[in-house]
């Protein structure tokens, strides 16, 4: 089992983890809420973990355009 983390808006990869012995509290997947947690955390076929986050890249762009948080994607 991998943990892709990609960024929500660019759909960039962020980062991976190659693991078999992980669980939600490692990732601190259990501190989100039922309404986050489906938001962001998918599961593939091959039983890989899909983690939607933001790159630091997006998160630069949020901060010097706050009115991209009222856009699900800000980057075309």
């Amino acid at each position: 089992m991998a943990i892709h983390y990609q960024c929500r808006h660019c759909r960039n990869t962020v980062g991976k983890l190659d693991t078999h012995t992980v669980n939600s509290e490692q990732l601190g997947i259990h501190k989100l809420s039922n309404e986050e947690r489906q938001s962001m955390v998918s599961y593939t076929k091959e039983g890989h973990v899909e983690i939607q986050t933001i790159c630091e890249d997006c998160q630069e762009s949020l901060e010097r355009n706050p009115d991209y948080h009222e856009l699900d994607q800000f980057i075309q």
